[in-house]
């Protein structure tokens, strides 16, 4: 794909970049493929698949209690908990606010490390990365489920084409979790300020009519996905029957705000 050349031009030092159609073919690749990159908050997708692994094999309940009172797995893994960003602090009741939340993630990992009795991350191997084949991708030292996950644009693209087309998951629990949860909450988009609303599914956000956002101009509003601040990004658009994987190793920054949506309008017109 001539599209995918634009990382070339990106102010990175390494770049790697890949589509993947609906049915789960990769349609172009640029760059090293193989090599790990930091995935920073792109790692909150990979740890959401895994609690919904957790959910459907009945080791926990989405509406069950977890995280500060009246908070649940639900709210969890849609970012309205209450707790803050970085601290394991309470900012808001829960259900009343967008409040983006690595805190929130981590008590989620640590709830379904003790309900399965697993290591978090040995859970999200056992329950995701092995069966598709991410040979590559690790929570690095068993760290963060927010933020400390390891993985190539070849792991990735298993995962995106796992998405599209669920294997490890009942496609009506996928749905649920692209689909917006809370509705109508106002809250920051970490890098591109308050919207309102700040659609978010169950671990993945929701692009819906979000200005400005990293992803383009012609993207669909149902494009979920995530961006890391390590530099990197995961998008799905079902409308145009396609996913987009990009991994950097330069720090998420106005480079990016410029280059990305650009890359990914050039990428829709292409497929």
């Amino acid at each position: 794909m001539q599209s995918l050349e634009l990382i070339d031009n990106w102010p990175v030092p390494t770049a790697a970049a890949a589509v993947v159609r609906a049915d789960g073919t990769v349609a172009g690749s640029r760059g090293p493929t193989a090599h790990r990159f930091a995935l920073a908050s792109v790692t909150k997708p990979l740890a959401a698949y895994a609690a919904l692994v957790a959910y459907e094999e009945g080791a926990v309940e989405l509406d069950e209690p977890a995280g500060p009172e009246g908070s649940t797995v639900r709210h969890l893994l849609a970012h309205t908990s209450g707790l803050a960003f970085d601290e394991h602090q309470v900012m808001a009741a829960p259900g009343t606010r967008r409040l983006y939340s690595n805190a929130g993630f981590e008590v989620l990992g640590d709830h379904i490390a003790k309900a399965t009795d697993i290591p978090f991350a040995d859970y999200l191997r056992q329950a995701v990365l092995e069966p598709l084949g991410m040979t590559s991708t690790s929570l690095a030292g068993g760290g963060s489920p927010a933020k400390d996950g390891v993985s190539t644009v070849d792991d990735l693209v298993r995962f995106a084409a796992e998405v599209q087309a669920p294997r490890l998951l009942d496609p009506r629990t996928v749905a649920m979790a692209m689909s917006v949860t809370y509705p109508g909450l106002k809250g920051v988009l970490p890098g591109y300020g308050h919207q309102n609303p700040n659609d978010w599914g169950l671990g993945f956000e929701i692009r819906d009519g979000k200005a400005p956002h990293w992803t383009g101009g012609s993207s669909s509003p149902r494009t979920f996905g995530h961006f890391g601040q390590a530099g990197t990004f995961l998008w799905v658009d079902p409308d145009a029957g396609a996913a987009c994987v990009a991994l950097t190793d330069r720090a998420f920054g106005p480079w990016a705000v410029e280059v990305w949506p650009a890359f990914t309008d050039a990428v829709l017109a292409e497929v």
